[in-house]
């Protein structure tokens, strides 16, 4: 299936749940990549999460994102403790927005712009309602791309004796939930997680 033809799939199901009031769960799949000479988990299975410089500067916006990790690593049996780790971690992540290269759009100089759109609207005023139609000068919705990156070194050591990265890219993303589901795939299977590439799943189940 092109990417034109899931991008449709997917707006019309969301047009369609959103119209019926109900929506079902989500899939979100992403690229990984993971490496490990951990044999076992450490004990205690204790942890501090190391900053870079830039995620100091702006800890305030970057605190939803360490939360999620958190979340992510206390699923895996981790437990922080600053004053005690055996482990450090750090954290990275991406974001880029792009559009998909084979839409069917011409330019401003021939033929037809085509786009799909999602909004409020109606009689030429802003009010609420569902909209969904067919625009010929707006552009495609969107891809995501989103990515995480989670290495671990021994706190004695300094060796480093996890990585692993997460990448997803689709038309739908609420930030900082992605995040959350990136690094929970990242860190499936720790501490001894399949070595090299594979595909991850996650199905969300909407809130209630």
């Amino acid at each position: 299936m092109s990417t034109l033809h899931r991008l449709f799939t997917v707006l019309a199901c969301v047009a369609a749940l959103a119209l019926a009031g109900c929506a079902g769960p989500r899939r979100v799949q992403s690229q990984v990549n993971s490496f490990s000479t951990l044999q076992a988990l450490p004990q205690p299975a204790t942890y501090r999460i190391e900053l870079l410089p830039s995620q100091q500067a702006r800890a305030q916006a970057f605190a939803p994102i360490e939360e999620q990790a958190e979340q992510a690593l206390a699923r895996v049996g981790l437990t922080r403790d600053d004053a005690h780790a055996q482990l450090v971690v750090q954290l990275g992540i991406e974001g880029s927005t792009v559009y998909p290269p084979d839409w069917p759009y011409y330019g401003p100089w021939a033929g037809p712009r085509f786009g799909w759109g999602l909004g409020w609207g109606g009689r030429g005023r802003w009010h609420g309602g569902f909209g969904m139609g067919w625009s010929m000068r707006d552009m495609p919705p969107p891809l995501y791309r989103r990515r995480v990156t989670v290495m671990m070194r021994d706190a004695a050591s300094q060796q480093v004796v996890f990585e692993s990265s997460a990448a997803y890219q689709d038309v739908w993303t609420p930030d900082p939930l992605i995040y959350g589901v990136l690094f929970e795939q990242a860190l499936r299977g720790f501490p001894q997680p399949p070595a090299g590439p594979r595909t991850e799943r996650t199905e969300l189940q909407p809130p209630e």
